[in-house]
């Protein structure tokens, strides 16, 4: 009955957590819809952009810290749920669109970070970059196609970040909050089907008893 009580109490947080990450992305996405207006995709002109939207722009720097704060948030979440579903030893057939949305979310959400990296065109990122562009490259048989996709052929130049920008935002953002939403209809499902269980031991327990 302990570990009963103890797996519903895990649950119960893995949904709870599931929908602090749904809102998470939510305010990630909303937020880089309203950055985007002001956003120039280029080699130059990201970071003059970011630079206006942080100093010039009316309430710039709270959605842009708000970006930023929820892109780190989704990976510190995603991560926790992992080990709260592992300490409820949910390894059930019935959990595995759970496990597998979580961890595709984690997986999509460190891939927004990592797309990221040069979108603000500042020393650190292009270095960073360029380094991890190596390692790409190193990859059999394909490294060199995806050092073609990322870079657009050349340099690490205005094409690179077009590229990243259009991975970011429109293929991984996307995906990652279609997985947040997999994600928690899952657990409010597991939470149901939980419920009715308990439900369904009362009544025979009820039933044995009279």
């Amino acid at each position: 009955m302990q570990s009963t009580q103890f797996d519903k109490i895990l649950r119960r947080i893995a949904t709870i957590l599931s929908v602090v990450i749904l809102t998470l992305c939510l305010i990630y996405v909303s937020t880089g819809v309203l950055l985007a207006f002001y956003y120039e995709p280029t080699a130059g002109g990201a970071y003059n952009s970011l630079k206006m939207i942080n100093t010039q722009l009316p309430y710039g720097w709270l959605f842009l810290r708000a970006h930023d704060i929820a892109g780190n948030a989704i990976i510190a979440i995603a991560l926790i749920q992992i080990v709260v579903m592992f300490l409820g030893r949910q390894f059930r057939k019935s959990w595995l669109a759970a496990w597998i949305s979580v961890i595709l979310l984690t997986l999509s959400a460190i891939g927004l970070d990592w797309t990221a990296m040069i979108l603000d065109w500042t020393q650190e990122g292009y270095w960073r970059f360029s380094i991890e562009l190596g390692t790409i490259e190193a990859i059999p048989f394909i490294g060199g196609q995806l050092r073609e996709i990322l870079t657009g052929g050349g340099a690490i130049n205005t094409t690179t970040v077009e590229h990243l920008y259009t991975i970011h935002s429109y293929l991984i953002s996307v995906t990652t909050l279609i997985l947040a939403v997999v994600h928690l209809s899952a657990l409010l499902w597991q939470e149901s089907q939980g419920e009715l269980g308990e439900r369904q031991l009362i009544a025979s327990l009820q039933e044995r008893g009279n």
